[in-house]
Formats: C-alpha cells, sequence, structure tokens
C-alpha cells in the first residue's frame, strides 16, 4: 500500500502571528478539502514569525531559521503556499522565501534534481484589490524554476471589491466559487503528487 500523502502550508502574511490573517482562513479552507483528498496537511507556517535572513542560500548562519523550515517543506510531497496581495503583488515575505529556494537550483543529485523534484506546488491568495493572477504567475513561474511540479488549477484565491474594505476572514461564509475551487485546487495537487510519489522524475 502507498505511503499517505503530506502537504506543508506555508503563510507569508505580514502579520508575525496573534491574529488570524485572511491568508490563514483561505489555507484553512483549502487544508479541509486536502484532507478530504488523503492527505495530511501540516502547518500552516507563519514565516513572518521566524527570524528568516535575506539572501539565496539554504543556510544563511547563526539565527537563521529557514532550515529547519525548508526541511519541513521538503518532508512533503505537496507545498501549499499561502500569501496576501500587496500592491497587486506576492507579498514581501513570500518574495524572500522564493529567493531561499534559488538555493535549489545549486542542490541538485547525480541526475540533476533539484530537491523539490517530483514534488507539487499549489497557491492560495487573498486581497481586497485585483491581482490574483499577476501573483499566481509570480509564484508559480518561480517555483517551477526552482523544481517544483504545478497541476492544473494549482490556485485558489479571492479578491474583494475594488478600494473595499472587506477581507476574506470575515466572510460570514466561504463564497461557492472559492469552495469549489479549493476542492479541485486538493483533488488534482493529490492526484499528481500520488503520481510523483510512485513514479518521480528522472533526472
Amino acid at each position: 500500500m502507498a505511503a499517505p500523502l503530506t502537504a506543508t502550508a506555508i503563510n507569508c502574511s505580514l502579520s508575525t502571528g496573534g491574529r488570524e490573517s485572511s491568508t490563514d482562513a483561505m489555507l484553512a479552507v483549502l487544508t479541509e478539502h486536502f484532507e478530504a483528498a488523503g492527505v495530511k496537511v501540516e502547518g500552516p507556517i507563519p514565516i513572518a514569525a521566524h527570524d528568516i535572513k535575506w539572501g539565496v542560500k539554504s543556510d544563511e548562519g547563526e539565527g537563521d531559521d529557514w532550515p529547519q523550515i525548508r526541511a519541513r517543506i521538503l518532508a512533503s510531497d505537496i507545498l501549499i503556499f499561502g500569501t496576501p496581495i500587496w500592491m497587486g503583488q506576492a507579498s514581501s515575505v513570500a518574495k524572500l522565501v522564493m529567493e531561499r529556494m534559488d538555493a535549489f537550483l545549486s542542490e541538485t543529485d547525480d541526475q540533476g534534481r533539484m530537491p523539490s523534484y517530483s514534488k507539487v506546488a499549489v497557491a492560495a491568495i487573498v486581497g481586497n484589490e485585483d491581482g490574483a493572477h499577476n501573483v499566481s504567475s509570480q509564484i508559480f513561474q518561480a517555483l517551477n524554476d526552482v523544481g517544483w511540479t504545478i497541476p492544473a488549477v494549482a490556485a485558489c484565491y479571492w479578491v474583494g471589491e475594488a478600494m473595499g474594505s472587506t477581507d476574506f476572514k470575515d466572510l460570514k461564509e466561504t463564497p461557492k466559487k472559492v469552495t469549489e475551487t479549493a476542492k479541485m485546487v486538493a483533488a488534482n495537487a493529490a492526484h499528481l503528487a500520488r503520481l510523483l510519489k510512485e513514479a518521480p522524475y528522472s533526472g
């Protein structure tokens, strides 16, 4: 019998903790559907609450929390990458994470495979302005460059009315379209991760 699938969720909100962010709320929606698809989800890891050094290496020295977070991410089959939208872009915290993953390019095995090869990544995106497509394109291009595999329908997002003040976490119920998309993201990612777990890339 195949080993169960696992996922690690990261929250790239600017919040250092202590209050629920809308990114947390979206990650919770996805977690529910991943677990229904038979995937055990760890996290979310609040990236801003950790001391992650700026840089492009996997270990930037004393006091850097990234190595332990990197290990947790790579121990899973699926990465759930959560970020809010700020100024139409992924958060600066999200960009910090992507820059740290640049190290994967020089960490290949003897078959030329990066540590993230045969692992799947999806995105959870929230914001009060338009920009979800721009943010998903930033994230998916960067993650694919460093070895992650992106499934069909890989982003679950919600954006409020332009210049509005309603946050996703404050909605009385999850919009039907978000629920439908979350279910498809989870199902597609789990399907692809199972295939890659059984037959990894040959390199």
